[in-house]
């Protein structure tokens, strides 16, 4: 029997939706011998592998990394979950869009103590942001979605679950006309 490819990631966010993810604990050790996990911050892959068969995707898509990363998951992977509220509506890390790209990155890193240069300036490099942040289903397709600000882990455990038996993951009510 081959195992589950799954990848997670985490795009402009807090994380706490990996923390939901690890809450699992001892469920998880108990997927693993089912699991292969190829990508995410708890693994050491530098790039996106191909045929993934499930992907948890954490997060707003906020800069140019998020957006070439996010394509190429879509791309590499049969199953992507927008997981979390910010990858669902783009919640907190929307709340910049109210704020010029150009306001914003000279009040918080030009104009600020410790100013950094712009991108590519000096040698260093910060995210080219994109002018709006944006939620996930608004860039790529979208699967299904795990709503919560951290979503709950038995959401998470579910949506697992139905992809390591071949089944559709169940979208809960509240999100059957979201999209």
């Amino acid at each position: 029997m081959s195992k589950l490819r799954l990848a997670t990631a985490w795009l402009g966010g807090c994380s706490g939706c990996h923390m939901s993810l690890l809450d699992l604990g001892e469920l998880l050790v108990g997927l693993a011998d089912r699991i292969d996990l190829v990508y995410g911050p708890l693994v050491d892959a530098k790039q996106f592998p191909e045929q993934v068969d499930l992907a948890l995707i954490e997060g707003a898509v906020a800069n140019l990394e998020n957006l070439e990363l996010l394509q190429q998951i879509r791309r590499n992977s049969r199953l992507l979950v927008s997981f979390g509220d910010c990858a669902i509506t783009g919640n907190v890390t929307s709340l910049r869009n109210i704020f010029k790209v150009d306001d914003l990155l000279t009040g918080v890193y030009q104009a600020g103590p410790g100013s950094l240069p712009r991108s590519g300036e000096d040698g260093h490099v910060l995210p080219e942001l994109l002018p709006r942040v944006l939620p996930l289903h608004q860039v790529v397709e979208v699967d299904a979605f795990i709503p919560g600000c951290p979503p709950d882990p038995d959401r998470i455990l579910a949506a697992i679950t139905a992809a390591l038996n071949g089944e559709p993951i169940q979208l809960s009510e509240e999100m059957r006309t979201f999209g």
